[in-house]
């Protein structure tokens, strides 16, 4: 772990970092390779978390949540990722896809109803933007939302929905004027028990297995109009809005998934013996230590960063997209480069469930491609940096 003095981190900060690290390394170590293998939902521990806080670390107490900042939300985040990435996961959509959008473009009656019992770990929220053909392009969406009287009717199929089969509130976009492409695009918030929402098939993932993922169909689903979050036509830029702020939990949890295979590899390297000597002496292993090493504080520093632009945007109302960008782009593509290293460095053993790194491994491809692929980030970034809207 790196010094964090820099950061001037509070009692508050180092307590709930603290925290974190003990019920991840007490609670949950021990049974992730068992919640990998059965691709059960892990109910209990997430449920424990909400109990400390971890549910919504940045959401004001009012509503159920901690009342934190985002630093101590990166903190926290990381330590449970290192134990599981898929327990991460869950907690991240939770904090940053789900809540947060509502706390930044929600009316005060739909923060009490949709926030406090996902906050305080009463309930899971989830985020559904994706369609089996409409991903980083929402212009190309299908989905449709259609007004009658009081009520908005939706009808379409989402996909890629994490927490989709056990969550109870929903953020879901749907098109309300399909002419204007993006800028017809709104946001509604679903109750999960909501006659003409089914839940889809569960997809079958390579890795985070016990974050639950499925499809959404909407079939004549009505949802009143006072649950349009934001104004109508609005949705885009919601979406894109909450998107900055998940990307910086994306970027902790490939953080914690490097973290975890590199204190893995780093071990393996002193303990494993060959030609008379540890592996990592021979220069072959010693500089991917070195490079592991490095490529995961630079991360947790590019993290760092984009969590401390997002607590500035909070007063003076700016973006943070560059920042959270580069950090999501960075730690996405170290995590694959981390995991990818400490199979190499196990050898054989690496390759083995007997072992965690190989589910490091899986865990770490996902950080590449959701909440924006590396492609997207480059996107953001060289646009952002050239100066084209």
């Amino acid at each position: 772990m790196t010094d964090l003095a820099l950061y001037s981190l509070s009692d508050e900060h180092k307590m709930i970092q603290n925290a974190a690290r003990d019920f991840a390394q007490k609670e949950i170590l021990s049974i992730a390779a068992e919640f990998d293998e059965s691709e059960e939902f892990p109910y209990d521990t997430i449920k424990k978390m909400g109990e400390l806080g971890f549910m919504g670390l940045e959401i004001p107490e009012q509503y159920g949540g901690a009342g934190m900042d985002t630093l101590a939300y990166v903190l926290a985040l990381e330590e449970i990722c290192k134990a599981d990435a898929s327990h991460g996961v869950i907690m991240s959509v939770n904090n940053s896809l789900y809540c947060h959008g509502i706390m930044k473009f929600g009316t005060e009656e739909q923060k009490k109803k949709f926030v406090t019992p996902i906050a305080s770990g009463k309930a899971i929220g989830a985020y559904s933007l994706t369609e089996p053909q409409s991903g980083s392009d929402a212009g190309t969406m299908k989905s449709r939302a259609v007004l009658d009287g009081d009520h908005f009717i939706l009808n379409g199929r989402k996909s890629w929905v994490t927490s989709g089969p056990v969550a109870e509130y929903f953020v879901v976009f749907m098109m309300t004027d399909p002419a204007k492409k993006q800028k017809g695009v709104s946001a509604f918030l679903v109750e999960g028990n909501t006659p003409g929402l089914i839940r889809g098939k569960k997809e079958p993932k390579l890795g985070i297995r016990a974050s639950a993922t499925s499809e959404l169909i909407f079939e004549d689903c009505r949802v009143p109009t006072e649950n349009l979050l934001g104004k109508e036509g609005e949705g885009f830029k919601i979406a894109m809005t909450v998107l900055d702020a998940g990307r910086i939990g994306i970027a902790t949890q490939a953080l914690g998934i490097a973290e975890a295979a590199y204190e893995a590899a780093r071990r393996y390297a002193v303990e494993r013996e060959a030609f008379g000597q540890p592996i990592g002496q021979f220069q072959g292993t010693g500089f991917k230590i070195a490079d592991m090493k490095t490529r995961i504080e630079a991360s947790r520093l590019l993290i760092y960063n984009a969590a401390l632009a997002k607590e500035k945007s909070k007063k003076d109302g700016g973006r943070y997209s560059l920042e959270a960008s580069m950090a999501k782009l960075f730690a996405s593509e170290t995590a694959m480069y981390v995991t990818h290293q400490a199979v190499q460095i196990h050898g054989g053993m690496g390759y083995s469930k007997e072992l965690p790194v190989e589910r490091y491994f899986r865990d770490a491809k996902i950080t590449e491609i959701y909440e924006g692929t590396s492609e997207i980030q480059r996107h953001v970034i060289s646009r952002s940096e050239l100066g084209f809207k």
